[in-house]
């Protein structure tokens, strides 16, 4: 089963996440970040892309 785990006490919603997978990260109304914490296998390249591009590396993904 994969799982996403976000620091969001490091995490200072840059957004870079949002934009490498739409499908699991989405900033709320507030411009805080929402995700997806165990999505579909499928996204498991998307997961770890938006890992990479994290500028503040608070984006694990385990599973």
């Amino acid at each position: 089963m994969l799982r996403v785990i976000v620091d969001l006490d490091v995490c200072q919603d840059h957004g870079q996440c949002v934009f490498a997978a739409p499908d699991i990260f989405r900033l709320d109304e507030e411009g805080h970040l929402a995700y997806v914490d165990a999505p579909d296998d499928a996204l498991r390249d998307d997961a770890e892309d938006a890992a990479d591009v994290c500028p503040l590396q608070a984006i694990r993904v385990e599973g």
